[in-house]
């Protein structure tokens, strides 16, 4: 037998600490009490060095402008609304689908969270001893001079072993193992909350690439009717002057205004294939089946009026600042690592196994053997490095404390920025279509009256002008309205769950 050093433990929670005593007592030859001794040195860590992690202060007011945020707190939270329940249109749910299971980006983030896990998995798997088997037969020869005989060489003996080892299991009295599994838990959980947000972005962005489809093609008809109506127009320009009734002024000018809605209508053709080429990098594969018709821009959505809540409520909803907490923690976590790289480190090495010079009696009690010792590395000469690592360590938990804090003031922005285009964006929407009935009227009115011999014709030319300008605007601000209440219900939270 041997004898080994063995920790035993005293609690000193008041101060968060463990002390320990190195006694030495005689182990009795078993596996079972040398694999407990290795497992109770692996949880004698108790030393806690990392800072302890306290949400900071909100950065932020504590409500929403009141003004902005109108509903009553009955509504429904977005986080609880699936974006299938949110979006009306069946061809745009199919496009989102398609994107969720196609496009590249969120299989890179994807593999990202792979990549995490195997690391944390890695990092977590040095807490607990790494058991190693080993078998082996050894024939040992000796020559004539060595065994006495003459001729050829003579078979001195044969030696088997079987061990079980364990190579330099690192004690973690000081927590450096434990803060480093814990930062790369963090790491892992910020990718799992990145790739959250990714989705949430994807969504939003195939949303507002098929809005702008919607808006484009609209576009489109409005230039394809309007280049029809100013032909008309020059047509009838074409006949008075040739009638005497008018100048060629007007000719020329219902020519300009032809060119215009022709150039903007070819405008529009490449902003179309534009729009296209974007949605299906978005998508990232063909959608399967034919797709229903689409609906328009002023029904894309949910009416159904969000509840904002507080923005306190935005660090459970939001998985940016909830990946931006983890990644806090996990700075925290390498702060106590640093420290503790200051303490010595004490790593145990022990086997346990049989060896014998007969195969036949190899494994017994007779021939059994063990050893187990601690080995102690403490640094002297590097105290400059390790100064150096702690102080690069707590840099970066403040850096992540600062961006933990940006990420809530952003979020805190979007989410007021999209309730203020919610009412405001809606007023502008209400006004625009009146002014486009009005607009509408006066160029037919106009254009009666050009007719008639009435009016001249730059009357027409201003009113035509106008209610083009009109209509253009009235789609815009549709799709406007539209992403901003997309807007408002990913920044809530909204877009996570898939159901209907």
């Amino acid at each position: 037998m041997r004898n080994g050093p063995v920790s035993s433990r005293a609690s000193a929670a008041s101060r968060g600490i463990c002390t320990f005593a190195f006694v030495r007592f005689r182990i009795p030859a078993s596996p079972h009490l040398l694999i407990s001794s290795l497992l109770l040195a692996a949880t004698t860590g108790c030393f806690h060095f990392e800072p302890p992690h306290a949400q900071p202060p909100l950065p932020t007011p504590p409500v929403f402008d009141p003004a902005l945020n109108v509903a009553d707190g009955r509504e429904p939270r977005a986080p609880e609304i699936g974006w299938r329940e949110f979006f009306r249109d069946p061809r745009l749910d199919a496009l989102i689908k398609t994107a969720l299971d196609y496009n590249r980006d969120l299989r890179v983030a994807v593999g990202r969270i792979d990549v995490a896990r195997g690391l944390y998995h890695i990092r977590g798997a040095d807490r607990i001893p790494t058991v190693v088997g080993t078998a082996g037969v050894q024939r040992i020869y000796s020559g004539p001079n060595a065994s006495g005989t003459s001729g050829a060489f003579a078979v001195n003996s044969d030696r088997g072993s079987i061990n079980l080892s364990v190579n330099a299991f690192e004690l973690d009295f000081w927590g450096r193992v434990r803060n480093l599994t814990e930062a790369a838990k963090s790491d892992y959980l910020a990718t799992v909350q990145a790739q959250r947000a990714f989705q949430l972005s994807l969504i939003q962005d195939v949303a507002a690439t098929y809005f702008a489809q919607l808006e484009t093609a609209a576009q489109i008809r409005l230039a394809d009717t309007t280049v029809q109506s100013r032909r008309e127009v020059l047509r009838i320009a074409t006949v008075r002057q040739r009638a005497g009734l008018t100048s060629a002024l007007d000719v020329r000018s219902a020519e300009s205004l032809l060119g215009q809605a022709e150039a903007a209508r070819a405008a529009l053709g490449l902003i179309q294939v534009q729009v296209n080429t974007q949605l299906q990098v978005l998508l990232g594969a063909p959608v399967e089946g034919p797709l229903p018709a689409p609906l328009p821009l002023a029904q894309q959505t949910d009416t159904t009026l969000l509840g904002a809540g507080l923005p306190s409520e935005l660090l459970l909803a939001r998985p940016d600042i909830m990946g931006a907490e983890e990644t806090l923690r996990g700075a925290e976590a390498n702060i106590g690592a640093a420290r503790a790289a200051f303490f010595p480190n004490i790593s145990l090495t022990g086997v346990w196994g049989f060896a014998s010079n007969a195969l036949n009696s190899l494994v017994g009690f007779d021939a059994l053997q063990w050893n187990v010792g601690p080995s102690v590395t403490t640094p002297i000469f590097n105290r400059t490095r390790l100064r150096g690592n702690a102080d690069v360590a707590r840099a970066n938990g403040r850096i992540a404390l600062a961006e933990y804090e940006r990420t809530i003031q952003v979020a805190f922005k979007e989410v007021t920025d999209a309730l203020a285009g919610r009412r405001y964006l809606a007023e502008q929407v209400a006004a625009q279509e009146r002014a486009t009935v009005a607009d509408r009227a006066i160029a037919q009115l106009a254009l009666s009256r050009y007719r008639e011999g009435v009016a001249s014709y730059l009357e027409v030319l201003d009113a035509q002008r106008t209610l083009f300008a009109s209509e253009q605007q009235l789609l815009r601000l549709r799709r406007t309205n539209a992403e901003n209440l997309v807007a408002l219900y990913i920044s809530l939270g909204g877009g996570v769950i898939e159901r209907r």
